[in-house]
Parts: C-alpha cells; sequence; structure tokens
C-alpha cells in the first residue's frame, strides 16, 4: 500500500487538475453563450438567401446554372471539414472527421479543405490531400472566414479541378447533444428547395434573366451556408467542451474522496501500529 506522503502528493496533483478544469468549464460556458447569440444571429440572413434562391428556383420553369448541373463522372470530390484547433472537447473532432472519412472513402478520389488543426493532423494522418488548412478561427468564426472558405471551393469547381463539393460540420441539438452532418453544396440540388414554400406569391421580374440572378446568388447561398455551419461548430465546441470539463471536474471530486479514504485508513492503521509497539514495548518492560 501507498505510503501517506504519497497519497498527499496524489490528492495535491488532483487537486490541481480540478482547479484547472473547473476554470475551463467557467471559460467555456462564457463563450458558449456568446457563441450562442451570434448563432441566432446568422440565421435571418441564412432564410433570406435561401428564399432568394427557393423563389428563383420555382418562379422559373427550366432555369438552368453552372452550380446546379450535374457532371457526367464526379471523378474528384472537394470536402469542407470543420473542427476545432484545440482538444479537451470529448470526441467533437473525432466525431465530425470519421463523419467526413465515411463519405469521403466512398469516392474515388478526394481532397480536403481543413478548418481546425484537429481536422488537418487527423487527415494528414490518414494520407487525404488537404489542399488548404486554416487555423485559430474555429472558436469564433467570421463572415470573411467563411467567404475565403466558399470561393475558393466555386473557384475549384468552376476550372473543373472538382466535380462536387461537401460540407462537413457539426450540427447542434442541445447543449449535451450535437452530432456530425454532411451537405452537398455543388452541384445545388433544385430536390433541395422542392419542399420549401417561396417567400412571395407575386410576378418576379429578373434582370438579366434567372440564371443571371442564380449565378449571383448562389456562391452567396454557399457562403452563408459554410458561415452558418462555422458557428454552430463552436457552439457544438464549446458545448462538447463544457460539459468534458464538468466531466472531468466531477471525476476529480470523486478521485480526491476516494483518495482521502485510503489515506485516513493508512493514517489509522498507523496509529493503530504504533499503539501496538508502544503496548508491547511496555508489556515486555514489566
Amino acid at each position: 500500500m501507498a505510503s501517506m506522503r504519497d497519497i498527499k502528493r496524489r490528492i495535491k496533483s488532483v487537486n490541481s487538475t480540478q482547479q484547472i478544469t473547473k476554470a475551463m468549464n467557467l471559460v467555456a460556458s462564457s463563450k458558449l453563450n456568446r457563441a450562442k447569440a451570434r448563432f441566432n444571429d446568422t440565421k435571418p440572413y441564412f432564410d433570406a438567401t435561401r428564399n432568394v434562391i427557393t423563389n428563383v428556383v420555382k418562379g422559373s420553369k427550366g432555369v438552368s446554372s453552372v452550380f446546379m448541373q450535374e457532371r457526367n463522372e464526379a471523378k474528384k470530390s472537394l470536402f469542407i471539414v470543420i473542427a476545432g484547433d484545440r482538444g479537451l472537447c470529448g470526441g467533437y473532432n473525432s466525431n465530425v472527421c470519421k463523419k467526413a472519412l465515411e463519405i469521403l472513402s466512398s469516392k474515388e478520389n478526394s481532397i480536403v479543405i481543413t478548418v481546425g488543426n484537429k481536422a488537418r493532423d487527423f487527415f494528414k494522418h490518414k494520407n487525404v490531400e488537404v489542399v488548404k488548412a486554416f487555423k485559430d478561427i474555429s472558436e469564433k468564426p467570421t463572415y470573411s472566414d467563411a467567404f475565403i472558405l466558399g470561393n475558393e471551393a466555386i473557384k475549384l469547381y468552376e476550372k473543373g479541378e472538382v466535380d462536387e463539393v461537401y460540407f462537413v460540420y457539426t450540427e447542434f441539438i442541445t447543449t449535451l447533444t450535437s452530432e456530425p452532418k454532411a451537405i452537398k453544396l455543388l452541384p445545388l440540388d433544385p430536390k433541395d428547395f422542392e419542399d420549401e414554400k417561396p417567400h412571395s406569391s407575386t410576378l418576379t421580374i429578373y434582370e438579366p434573366d434567372e440564371e443571371a440572378v442564380l449565378n449571383y446568388v448562389i456562391p452567396k447561398y454557399i457562403n452563408t451556408v459554410i458561415f452558418g455551419g462555422m458557428v454552430e461548430s463552436a457552439v457544438c465546441e464549446l458545448s462538447s467542451r463544457m460539459t468534458a470539463m464538468d466531466s472531468a471536474t466531477e471525476n476529480a471530486t470523486e478521485m480526491i474522496d476516494n483518495l482521502n479514504l485510503v489515506y485516513n485508513r493508512v493514517r489509522q492503521g498507523a496509529i493503530t501500529q504504533e499503539i501496538t509497539e508502544i503496548v508491547s514495548g511496555s508489556n515486555a518492560l514489566e
């Protein structure tokens, strides 16, 4: 059995770890509230952009766009994967990377654009080509970050270097629950808007024509989807970190209680042994 000194040293170590996890829990909780507010603020813009596309797609028959034309053979796929720059957030990083890898493995040839050090390291370890890697933006993304990501994907698609684009992020359900989600950004499927109701039932005239409007609006829609996914992923990352640190703090408390119990038993045993030796010595003198 360990000595009392070793147990006290262990208690002190666990107590120091507990203070760190508790502080990280409070920091994540504070950041989470701000991230949720930003997430709610992005919804109106996303809804407005989607309404415009719905109006154009449903208001014009047989409209065609370079961003909506399915290519005969999708030879190369691009995946945009959103993860975190740091760990200590449960299975958040590994879950979204595994989701992307699951789809990516079914494709013949794929490349990846990553957000977050964890996604970059994951795909490099899996020998998947990472064409662009962004860091230090996962917890607090901006629209300019999404604009750069979206433009990079659109440029590769327009040049024919990739035939389809997927976006993989983490969907926020509740503070305790989130799950990775993958959506196809390009080519845009008109069927995705079949269940949508046009925002306006009045006759709309498009200048110069519907195709030109779509070619202008779809890139903005893609950038908005990416920005919304990045903001939502940030909420999930902070939520997962807060939950993980809360669990770690509770586990540390339980460990300290158990160690204190062991310490008291060892101490009691030492006292009993000392008393026994004193009594034995006293009897021997008699």
